[in-house]
């Protein structure tokens, strides 16, 4: 075993003697008597410097320092879903369990990632004497009711099974098959461990196809993301980003959820803990933690492990990637990962860049988004083509008096295909989720185009598909910012009918469509026939209204139709399965229209 001493301590940074010619970069070490975790950031002829994963109180200068000759790594098996970890994937329950008598965590606790006393039902999927190669199926967990948990070969291994386990119970540590690779012969168990800051190798990249279906109008309509997409959710304080990492994780259709909770409130990851913990989801009545892994590191905890996590969930979310599903990573907030790079980058007297954040801040956040992607997996050939899996990121960012000029921000900007830009003045006047539509935007409605289409209502009267109407309501909302200044000038009944008309649908549009509440059982969540209906229903009033201007009618005589009403309740009164409600309005409308025309039309006087 190598060791070495401390010979210098600055903050959560420590210069070690004696391992400078024994150690590589992100190598771990670890403070003997404390019993204090560490990664290796420099290397230098005399001594290595080491960021520490836990306080530095207490630590003397000579103390021993041991190399464990091996990086930062993640335990990936069964286990994971329902887990809660710290940063550096430690199981917070356990490490509860040895805290102290006033309830603090201890440091230096040393516990296994995933448990090795659990048991579980193994089902071999392969036969001895079967030749297999990385990413093949060994057998199958069945890690929650959600997710069956799929046991592959290691990347780089390959050869011919001699021996593998029967269906039965085992703990992860069990010997589970063994491969011959030329003379020698392997043992595996269910436990494969992997770098946090190695990419996991895939076959190729592959162009999205499919949309993450959110649940959220104003997103799944105006600035969509796909599976294998990067989004970055700025906002300042009281905006709602939190609110929307939580319902992402709650109604969006990727098969596993990864929560990062880096650098925030005690309090707030606490909340997301007890929600996760009592609501069910949506399509198979479980409990929402049997398809979640949450990394919980809080504002309090080191930053050195904070910097840790936001990879630490990157990996986690491959790991399931490689076996085929479909997986988001949300981590909140990547600014408090930013500040524990500077941080850091300040206790190394490196020179600062803007706003004292290091100039590889750039290469930092690329590193972290350019892992998500639809991507062909390794394993067994399927019938009718490839495997694939999906990683999308989410990343929530906090840039300080809401300044989307500063360097996180613009930074993340460059490195993202989706924007969702969180506006204070939406979210002081009420409007969740408080996304502005007139700085957001989304590179990703031409690659699903097609697919909106397939699933596209067909109504007679407005035969436009789902592009189209998010290009009419992108217009509408456009024209309605362009028309603000002159009403502030001449008011708003000043203006020509056609105008103020535009103005009406664009508040429509606002308070009936774009508008949410999060909170409410039934607008929680909007599904894809109720999306598609309710946007058409309010683009039906559109172009039958202009169609009614043109012809001499007045404003008031549309804004009196009663069926108006119903449109702006669609939100929080129809069901996602009560799709025979907006058929009914839809006739409604149209009755209305007819009526109108027939009876209470006022021309004017030409």
């Amino acid at each position: 075993m190598v060791s070495g001493y401390i010979s210098s301590i600055n903050g959560s940074l420590i210069k070690i003697k004696g391992l400078e010619n024994q150690v590589r970069l992100n190598d771990l070490v670890k403070e003997s008597h404390h019993k204090i975790l560490g990664e290796v950031i420099q290397i230098y002829s005399d001594h290595v410097v080491a960021k520490v994963f836990e306080n530095t109180f207490n630590l003397k200068l000579n103390e021993e320092v041991i190399s464990l000759q091996e990086p930062l790594s993640m335990e990936l098996g069964p286990g994971l879903l329902g887990n809660i970890f710290d940063g550096i994937q430690r199981p917070l329950e356990a490490t509860f369990l040895k805290s102290d008598s006033r309830g603090f965590l201890k440091r230096g606790v040393d516990l296994p990632s995933l448990s090795r006393k659990k048991k579980w039902i193994f089902k071999p999927l392969k036969k001895v004497n079967e030749k297999v190669n990385m990413g093949y199926v060994i057998g199958t967990v069945q890690e929650t009711q959600l997710i069956e948990h799929k046991i592959m070969v290691p990347v780089g291994v390959s050869g011919t099974i001699t021996y593998i386990a029967e269906e039965g119970e085992y703990s992860i540590n069990n010997e589970i098959y063994r491969l011959k690779r030329g003379n020698d012969e392997i043992s595996f168990d269910m436990i494969q461990k992997w770098p946090i800051t190695k990419n996991r190798p895939y076959k190729e990249r592959s162009y999205p196809q499919e949309p993450l279906i959110t649940g959220m109008r104003a997103i799944d309509l105006l600035f969509p993301i796909v599976k294998g997409g990067t989004v970055a959710v700025p906002g300042g304080f009281g905006t709602g980003k939190t609110v929307i990492q939580q319902s992402l994780a709650k109604w969006c259709n990727a098969d596993v959820i990864v929560f990062v909770g880096c650098g925030e409130r005690g309090n707030e990851i606490a909340d997301v803990l007890k929600q996760f913990s009592e609501i069910t989801d949506p399509k198979s009545g479980r409990s929402l933690l049997e398809r979640i892994v949450i990394i919980a590191n809080t504002s309090n905890m080191p930053v050195s492990a904070r910097e840790a996590s936001i990879f630490s969930g990157v990996t986690i979310g491959e790991y399931y990637r490689d076996m085929g599903y479909d997986v988001a990573v949300l981590a909140d907030s990547t600014s408090r990962w930013a500040e524990s790079l500077r941080e850091i980058s300040g206790l190394l007297e490196e020179m600062p860049a803007e706003e004292g954040y290091p100039a590889y801040l750039p290469s930092k956040i690329s590193s972290f988004y350019e892992r998500a992607g639809v991507v062909n997996i390794y394993g067994e050939e399927v019938i009718g083509g490839e495997k694939y899996g999906s990683l999308t990121i989410i990343g929530s960012v906090s840039p300080p008096s809401g300044d989307f000029s500063e360097p996180v921000t613009s930074t993340t900007k460059r490195f993202v295909q989706a924007f969702w830009a969180l506006d204070a003045n939406l979210a002081y006047s009420k409007h969740y989720p408080a996304i502005n539509w007139l700085k957001s935007y989304s590179k990703y409605p031409e690659f699903i185009s097609d697919w909106w289409y397939e699933r596209d209502v067909y109504w007679s009267e407005i035969d436009i598909d789902w592009y189209e109407c998010r290009n009419q309501i992108n217009n509408i909302l456009s024209q309605e910012n362009e028309l603000k200044n002159v009403v502030q000038l001449v008011g708003e009944e000043n203006l020509p009918e056609k105008q103020q008309f535009i103005l009406f649908i664009a508040r429509l549009t606002r308070n009936s469509f774009l508008i949410q509440n999060a909170f409410d059982l039934t607008d929680c969540f909007t599904g894809i026939k109720k999306l598609i209906g309710h946007v058409k229903l309010i683009l039906l009033l559109f172009n039958e209204g202009k169609q009614l201007l043109n012809k001499g009618y007045l404003i008031e005589d549309i804004k009196d139709l009663k069926v108006i009403n119903e449109i702006l309740r669609i939100g929080r009164s129809v069901s996602n399965d009560d799709f025979k409600a907006l058929e009914k309005i839809r006739k409604k409308l149209i009755n209305e229209i007819e009526s109108l025309k027939l009876l209470h039309g006022v021309f004017k006087k030409k």
